[in-house]
C-alpha cells in the first residue's frame, strides 16, 4: 500500500486537469475542450456556459468559479473578465486561460485564492470573437482581418453609445454580451486586448459636460476608475513604467482616460458603465497584437500578479445585491 505522504500526492495530482495546460494558442476545438475539462475536474467550483454564438455558429464560452458559480448569491460580487473581442488581440485569450488554470489548481490550496474564491463570482470569457481569432491565417504584430467579426464590424465600436447615435447593427457577439450583463449584476470587470501597454478607463467617448473638449472625458467617478487602473499596472511587471511600444514614456504610471488616447464610439467599457452599472477598464496586454507563442509565457508572469490583485478590488467600497 502507498504510504500516507504518497496517498496525498496521488490525491493532488487527481485533483489536476488530466493535462496540463500550455504556453501555446489553443483554437476553437482546444479551448472548449480544456474549458469542459476544467468544468468536469472542478464541478463544485465552476460552472461552464455559452452566452451565444457567434456568426459563424461559434459557442461564447464563460467559464464561472467560485463558491456558488451557478447562481448570484447576495454578498458575493460579480467579477468579469472579457479578451479577444478583437480576433487578431490574441495574448488576453490565453491569459486568461491560464488564470482559469492558476484559480483551480490553488483552490483548496493556497490560502487567497481559496477565500478569493470563496467571496466572490468569477465570470471569465476567453473570447468574445472565435470567428476573428479562427481567420488569422498569418499572425502579425499589426492590424489584420481578424480583428473583426465575421460581418467585418468592429466589436468594439458596436455596442449603444452613450454620447451619439451610432447607429450599429448590433452584431450576434455583441447582442449576447448585452444580453450577459442585463442578466447579472456585474460590479467590476476589465476588456484585455493588445497593440499597446496601458490600462485605459472611461469614457472612451464624451461631450462638453464630460470635458472632452478639454480632451479628458471624465466620468463622475474618475477618481475610482484612475485607482482601478493604477491597481493593474502597478501590479504588472511592466505597465506602471508608462512607456508605450515605441519606448517614449508617454503614459504616466501606465493609465490613460480612453478619450484622452483616442475618441471611440460604441465602445463595451462605457456600454458598461452607463447601461450595466459595472466598472469596467480596458487593459492593452501586449504590443504585438499576435506575438509568438513562445513568449506566452512571459507574458503569463508579467500579467498574473495584475490578474489577481485586480480581481480582490471587487471588495472595495460597498456593493449590491
Amino acid at each position: 500500500f502507498a504510504s500516507i505522504p504518497q496517498l496525498l500526492v496521488l490525491l493532488l495530482l487527481l485533483e489536476r486537469p488530466a493535462a496540463a495546460l500550455d504556453f501555446k494558442y489553443h483554437h476553437t476545438e482546444e479551448l472548449e475542450a480544456y474549458l469542459k475539462g476544467v468544468h468536469a475536474t472542478y464541478p463544485a467550483i465552476t460552472h461552464l456556459h455559452s452566452i451565444g454564438r457567434s456568426v459563424e455558429g461559434r459557442d461564447l464560452w464563460v467559464l464561472v468559479l467560485g463558491r456558488f458559480p451557478t447562481h448570484h448569491k447576495i454578498g458575493i460580487p460579480e467579477f468579469k473578465y472579457v479578451a479577444n473581442m478583437h480576433g487578431d488581440e490574441t495574448v488576453g485569450r490565453e491569459l486568461l486561460l491560464h488564470l482559469i488554470d492558476f484559480l483551480v489548481t490553488n483552490y483548496s490550496h493556497d490560502p487567497v485564492i481559496t477565500e478569493l474564491l470563496n467571496n466572490t463570482r468569477i465570470h471569465i470569457m476567453p473570447t468574445m470573437n472565435p470567428d476573428g481569432f479562427e481567420s488569422v491565417k498569418t499572425p502579425d504584430c499589426y492590424y489584420s482581418n481578424g480583428r473583426y467579426n465575421k460581418n467585418g464590424e468592429d466589436l468594439n465600436r458596436n455596442f449603444p453609445d452613450a454620447f451619439e447615435h451610432n447607429n450599429a447593427s448590433i452584431q450576434p457577439e455583441t447582442r449576447a454580451v448585452m444580453n450577459w450583463i442585463k442578466n447579472e449584476t456585474f460590479v467590476l470587470s476589465a476588456n484585455l486586448h493588445g497593440g499597446s501597454l496601458v490600462a485605459s478607463y472611461t469614457f472612451d467617448n464624451g461631450n462638453s459636460v464630460t470635458g472632452s473638449l478639454q480632451g479628458y472625458s471624465k466620468s463622475p467617478d474618475d477618481d475610482v476608475f484612475i485607482y482601478l487602473a493604477k491597481t493593474y499596472s502597478h501590479n504588472h511587471a511592466t505597465m506602471h513604467k508608462g512607456f508605450g511600444c515605441d519606448n517614449i514614456p508617454i503614459f504616466p504610471e501606465g493609465i490613460t482616460n480612453g478619450y484622452s488616447w483616442y475618441q471611440l464610439e460604441g465602445g463595451m467599457q462605457d456600454y458598461n458603465y452607463i447601461w450595466g452599472q459595472c466598472f469596467e477598464i480596458t487593459l492593452e496586454v501586449s504590443c504585438c497584437k499576435y506575438p509568438p507563442a513562445d513568449q506566452l509565457e512571459q507574458f503569463w508572469r508579467d500579467n498574473k500578479v495584475a490578474l489577481i490583485e485586480y480581481i480582490k478590488q471587487v471588495h472595495i467600497g460597498g456593493y449590491g445585491e
